[in-house]
Order: C-alpha cells, then sequence, then structure tokens
C-alpha cells in the first residue's frame, strides 16, 4: 500500500513538473488589424488625404471636359438645321471623338489613381511590417497574423496589436517628419 501512495505522489510530482515545464513555454499569438491601421494612423489619413486630393483633381478635370462636350452638343443641336450635311457630319465626328477622348483620360485617370493608392499602402505596410516584426522579435511572438488576410473569426482582444502597433507607427511617423 506504501510502494502505491509513493508511486501515485510520484507520478502526481512528475505530472505537474512536466505540465509546469511546458506551460511555461506558451505560445505568444499576436493579432493585426492593416485596415483599422490604414484608417486611424496618422500616416494612413495622410495618405487617404492625398488619395481623396488626387481623385477629386482628377474628377474636377473631367467634369469640365464633359461640360465643354455638352456644350458643343447644345450647340450643334441649335446649329443643326441651318448647316450642311458635310458640317454636320464632321461637328458630330468632332463630338465623337472628345467623347471618346474623355472615355481614354477617365481610364487613365483610374490606372492613375489605382498606382496612386497602391504606392501609398505599399509604403505604410512595408513601415508597419517592419514595427511588426520588431515587436514580434522583441516581445517573443511565435506568430502574428493580420485579422482580414488570415480569416479570422473570432479572437480574445488580449492578442490584438492593432492599437499598439498604431501608436508605435504614429510616433515613428511624427519623426520621420510626414515624408
Amino acid at each position: 500500500m506504501r510502494i502505491g501512495k509513493t508511486v501515485f505522489f510520484a507520478a502526481i510530482f512528475f505530472f505537474v513538473t512536466v505540465t509546469a515545464l511546458y506551460a511555461a513555454d506558451v505560445a505568444k499569438i499576436g493579432v493585426v488589424d492593416f485596415q483599422r491601421i490604414l484608417e486611424t494612423s496618422s500616416a494612413g489619413k495622410t495618405a487617404k488625404a492625398e488619395i481623396d486630393k488626387q481623385g477629386k483633381k482628377m474628377e474636377a478635370e473631367l467634369k469640365k471636359k464633359g461640360t465643354a462636350i455638352e456644350e458643343m452638343q447644345k450647340k450643334l443641336e441649335r446649329d443643326a438645321l441651318v448647316m450642311s450635311k458635310e458640317m454636320r457630319d464632321e461637328k458630330q465626328r468632332a463630338v465623337r471623338i472628345k467623347i471618346n477622348d474623355i472615355k481614354n483620360l477617365q481610364q487613365k485617370y483610374i490606372s492613375d489613381f489605382k498606382q496612386i493608392e497602391s504606392r501609398l499602402v505599399t509604403r505604410i505596410k512595408k513601415d508597419v511590417f517592419e514595427l511588426i516584426e520588431e515587436i514580434g522579435k522583441k516581445e517573443g511572438y511565435l506568430l502574428i497574423v493580420e485579422k482580414r488576410e488570415a480569416g479570422v473569426l473570432y479572437m480574445p482582444k488580449t492578442i490584438d496589436l492593432t492599437d499598439r502597433l498604431i501608436q508605435q507607427y504614429n510616433k515613428k511617423y511624427a519623426k520621420k517628419g510626414n515624408k
């Protein structure tokens, strides 16, 4: 009976010791919401303002050219009855050319807009990923994932590093002088 108790307590001691050893090496996992960083960080707000500014500039130019085409069409409609057929056809052709030009310009602006947006977001991603790597190494994280890309459906708030990352990124961005 005594040997049975000794073996029992030895087994419990062994179990507690092994559990404590493995529990000491708990994997730290963090989650980051990059979209929230883009929306709330200083650099993200500056990038959004730049994107909006460029978009409005492009939109205003397209609107101006559209108004000019509308005026050409109205003038053509007013003067169509007193024009020769050749003159009317030539004016209609000029209007169609202008419409095609504005469509091409619109496609160019869409492409330019996407490039501007991509360039600004890529720069922010690069900076944020450097900070994530720094935090991960310094604080011993096993894994840090992006919330939306990783398909995280549930997570406790305690592993969300986004707020800390935004604060550190804002400090870094302020030191850069908004370059």
